[in-house]
């Protein structure tokens, strides 16, 4: 593989392993996740105090990972736009089939109110006027595989593009594009302080755009993050992540969440594993924080035993979507 190919790949693998390996632990308290699982540093079945996903074996992905290859499939469809009708289509059969199985993992609470909107006949232009949360920020490494940040307003706007329809506020703009400019740089060959860098950039363009909506500015969190966290002992900076900056299903806490999991320099596996066992939104944490890790250092991040079960339990075609959303790049 050339190497943009490995870490794009590599990225869509960093989610999708960080989904799984939040499966178990999502919704749940740190208290309860120490309680069922101990630490977390490896895929393991969901326990019995998991609601939404309960009965699943080790190395399942969620909402996270299906909703991500859905976007990505979209974009290649549409050559790099994604249709609002054909998006809003999508995301109804998506969580019909979900239902069907009994699953409880179904849209977060912005996707559901716009989808609900549409239906009751409001324009696809307003359906997202309130999404404030990480929907659009969970399933946005697709974007950032196919497009690079060498204008980056314009890149935010591609970003803004893809979750207008769930999303067109200015936290949840701000989130998606501070995850999807890291995920692209990474693939560019940045390091980690560089992807966090435009990852703060795009968050503070993609701020501007969409509806405003109170809440906590994500590139000034970040900013914030980044320079305090480091200075603190090691259980600190997790406390920190947890009780200051937050793990609600809010953009301006688990985006940035993530990204400062990432700006703490660990090895990218226990990264991921970490943001399973904060408690609050673990899946979406640690997705997002694998996505750009696995663009940042390539396959070399994930251990070969873990990225063969994921692919074992989910048969997923990352591969091929790596592929095909190169050829839009650029």
């Amino acid at each position: 593989m050339s190497d943009l190919l490995q870490r794009a790949e590599a990225a869509l693998t960093g989610l999708a392993l960080g989904d799984a390996l939040g499966m178990p632990t999502q919704s749940m308290s740190p208290a309860e996740i120490a309680e069922d699982y101990g630490t977390i540093t490896g895929l393991i079945d969901a326990g019995p105090r998991q609601r939404i996903a309960a009965g699943m074996p080790a190395g399942s992905i969620t909402d996270d990972t299906e909703q991500a290859v859905l976007v990505a499939e979209l974009l290649i469809q549409g050559n790099g736009r994604i249709d609002p009708d054909r998006f809003a289509k999508s995301l109804l059969e998506w969580e019909r089939a979900m239902a069907a199985k009994g699953s409880l993992d179904l849209l977060g609470p912005s996707t559901k109110a716009a989808v609900q909107r549409i239906l009751d006949g409001v324009p696809v232009e307003e359906a997202g006027s309130g999404g404030t949360t990480n929907g659009a920020a969970m399933r946005i490494a697709p974007v950032g595989i196919a497009y690079t940040t060498a204008d980056l307003e314009a890149f935010v706007a591609a970003v803004h593009d893809s979750c207008r329809l769930t999303h067109d506020t200015g936290l949840g703009v701000a989130g998606a594009a501070a995850v999807a400019a890291a995920v692209s740089a990474g693939l560019d060959g940045a390091s980690r302080s560089e992807a966090l860098d435009l990852a703060l950039r795009a968050a503070e363009i993609g701020a501007q755009r969409g509806n405003w909506i109170a809440g906590a500015d994500i590139a000034a969190k970040l900013l914030w993050a980044r320079q305090y966290l480091p200075g603190l002992p090691r259980n600190q900076q997790i406390a920190t992540v947890v009780e200051v900056i937050g793990t609600s299903v809010a953009s301006q806490e688990s985006v940035v969440a993530a990204l400062a999991l990432v700006a703490l320099d660990l090895e990218p596996f226990e990264t991921i594993c970490i943001a399973a066992g904060l408690g609050g939104d673990t899946d979406t944490i640690a997705a997002m924080a694998g996505a750009v890790l696995g663009a940042v250092h390539g396959e070399q991040a994930w251990p070969a035993d873990a990225v063969r079960q994921l692919h074992d339990v989910n048969q997923l075609p990352l591969r091929k979507l790596s592929e095909e959303l190169l050829t839009l790049r650029g």
